[in-house]
């Protein structure tokens, strides 16, 4: 790593030093419009609204920054031109000039003081900073998930072994616990599947798991299957941090769902959050301490482009301050809200406003809360985090299927669109794969929902090892589903659609004692040839009736204006 890459304190101590030489063009503005107040005798309300902005933004700003005595004076002079804009237009104060020309002169005294003080060496103990340790995320694998099997019974792994295989996991398998720990010594797996009793001993192998982990310093995630099913070998799992423990024989399935919900710690993408202030310094420095924390950060200072930048950046979050000029807080909240598909976006604002009334103002059009500064900067990342949280939620409840938790149609739909206009702008091919189910109403029928339920799960589980990131995977109708694949050729589309088509037709299905196995039939379209998503669709859906009248579990390609491949 760099040592030459400068750390938040030194980023933050920049952004000090940019404040403070800002602060003489600050005063001298708010002195030009405290000589238009005075010089107005029925109080020149446009210079009274610029001055409290002024004032509200010198508090706020110098609360983060830790220059606390300039907050407080820039906080008495917001408050009592506060008090001159509720005055009735016809009643002035008496003596109100001498007041704001004091707290000016005042503000002035900070100035001085500011400007000749050691910025890098003088940090006021209450300014808020703090470091934040960067842990190494574990490097994620593009390839398939890695699975060490350890069993003395290759009979019954071959099997087991199989119908994982189907899913898309590499599997490895190891008839001793020697063997086993050379091999995670040297590689490290993504998941083990762990007998407990070997010859050499009745917990040899969740014995060799507990040893690994004294080892490595790193548990291992692991589920036990075995034939025992004493307390003894229980315990011994549970000893070892094991996640499952499955007594022989033990359904594929059953295990895969297990597995996919051990190695389900691929880290989120990052919170995206959008701040809006018209001090760029002060947006700079909470985009830092959420930028550290990890999150994905956008500044803007003007209010004006707020719906462009939504389009574009797609926030969880928008985090603005309540006073801009051309339009403050609440009306660009109101603004957002005219939108119909922002109505759940989180927009909190980050202000030194404490006026109840004010605050409800802005919640009367939306705002979902306040952030007092100056901020504490765990607070602030808990803060955000928790609603970003909540709306990735939501977006995931609205655009997931709840069985599967692939795509659903609406959200397909959405995709197939996008992903069409991206391969035109980039010249690349798409495949639109439509996929449904051979005679799954007999399954439901024979067998009942819930083994229905077990096969489309089982299929969702297939698409989600087996395709690439990138690639599209949706739950289109209640049998059926839908893929975009990624700049493929119509060969290369067809190869890996039959691969999968194969090797689900592998895969055993248990319905208590009763075993059965289920196929599905593709069509397949593409781009270029189908130049709309509708036309990409209705030739894929062409080709897949084809296929069903050919005598299913087969793939059919359309080719352009609908016409097969056969």
């Amino acid at each position: 790593m760099s040592r030459n890459k400068p750390t938040l304190q030194e980023k933050i101590a920049r952004l000090r030093a940019s404040f403070v030489n800002q602060l003489p063009a600050r005063l001298e503005e708010a002195q030009e419009q405290m000589k238009l107040l005075k010089s107005d005798p029925e109080m020149n309300r446009v210079s009274a609204v610029e001055l409290h902005r002024a004032f509200h933004s010198l508090k706020g700003t110098g609360k983060s920054f830790g220059f606390i005595d300039l907050a407080n004076v820039a906080e008495q002079a917001e408050s009592y031109t506060q008090q001159l804009i509720d005055l009735p237009a016809d009643k002035t104060p008496s003596g109100w000039p001498d007041t704001l020309v004091g707290l000016l002169h005042q503000l002035a005294s900070q100035v001085q003081i500011l400007a000749y003080a050691d910025l890098d060496n003088n940090h006021p103990q209450d300014a808020p900073f703090f470091d934040v340790e960067k842990t190494s995320s574990m490097q994620i694998s593009s390839d398939s998930p890695l699975i060490y099997i350890c069993d003395d019974e290759p009979d019954q792994v071959d099997h087991l072994a199989n119908q994982l295989r189907c899913f898309g996991y590499q599997i490895e398998h190891f008839n001793d616990t020697q063997s086993f720990h050379k091999a995670v010594i040297n590689k490290r797996p993504d998941a083990v599947i762990m007998d407990v009793f070997f010859p050499h001993g009745p917990t040899a192998g969740t014995d060799e798991l507990a040893s690994l982990k004294e080892i490595t310093g790193q548990q291992l995630p692991s589920i036990v299957l075995s034939g025992r099913d004493d307390f003894e070998a229980r315990l011994s799992a549970v000893r070892a941090g094991c996640s499952a423990y499955f007594v022989k024989p033990a359904k594929p399935l059953d295990l895969a769902a297990v597995l996919d919900d051990l190695m389900n710690d691929k880290p989120d993408e990052p919170y995206r959050i959008l701040i809006v202030d018209d001090e760029p310094d002060v947006a700079e420095y909470h985009g830092l301490i959420l930028e550290e924390s990890g999150m994905l950060v956008y500044q803007t200072h003007k209010p004006e482009v707020i719906l462009e930048t939504l389009r574009t950046f797609n926030p969880d979050l928008v985090l603005a301050d309540m006073y801009m000029p051309v339009c403050d807080g609440v009306e660009m909240a109101a603004i957002i809200r005219q939108v119909p598909e922002y109505l759940g976006l989180p927009i909190v604002f980050l202000s030194s406003e404490t006026n109840r009334k004010k605050q409800f103002k802005a919640m009367q059009v939306g705002v979902e809360g306040f952030i007092t500064k100056p901020v504490i900067p765990e607070e602030l990342v808990a803060s955000v985090a928790l609603r970003a949280e909540r709306m990735r939620t939501l977006r995931s409840l609205m655009a997931r299927d709840s069985l599967t938790g692939l795509y659903n149609h609406t959200t397909t739909t959405e995709m197939m669109n996008t992903s069409l206009a991206h391969a035109m702008r980039q010249q690349e091919t798409l495949a639109v794969v439509m996929i449904d189910l051979d005679k799954f109403k007999a399954v439901n029928d024979t067998y009942g929902h819930m083994a229905g339920d077990q096969v489309i799960v089982a299929l969702a589980r297939l698409f989600k090892h087996r395709l690439r990131t990138t690639d599209v995977i949706g739950r289109y109708g209640g049998e059926e589903f839908a893929l975009l694949l990624k700049n493929l050729t119509p060969e290369k589309a067809n190869q890996l659609v039959n691969e999968l088509r194969e090797d689900f037709s592998k895969i055993i299905f248990n319905a208590g004692n009763k075993q059965f196995k289920v196929t599905f039939s593709a069509g397949i379209s593409f781009y270029p040839g189908n130049n709309r998503s509708e036309d990409l669709r209705m030739a894929a859906d062409e080709a897949l009736y084809k296929a069903k009248e050919q005598g299913r579990n087969q793939v059919v390609l359309a080719c352009a204006g609908g016409k097969h491949d056969d």
